[in-house]
């Protein structure tokens, strides 16, 4: 389930909120029952490594791997 950042634009009161996809979108504060807005930052997805298939860091085994080369 994702988590929404709301903040409020009477008091400026942020909060998050675990929502499904399909939840109404929240519109009152708890604190002060102003109009609320979502708050929409960066992707929380981070690319780490070389690259994206899985033979990328595999070293060693040659599982998988198709261009490892071999001493006769």
């Amino acid at each position: 389930m994702p988590t929404y950042v709301y903040a409020c634009k009477n008091c400026g009161h942020r909060f998050e909120e675990r929502q499904s996809f399909s939840d109404p979108a929240l519109t009152t504060c708890p604190v002060c029952s102003g109009d609320l807005r979502k708050v929409f930052d960066g992707v929380g997805v981070t690319f780490k490594g070389s690259g994206f298939y899985r033979t990328d860091n595999r070293s060693g085994s040659g599982e998988g791997s198709s261009s490892s080369s071999s001493s006769d």
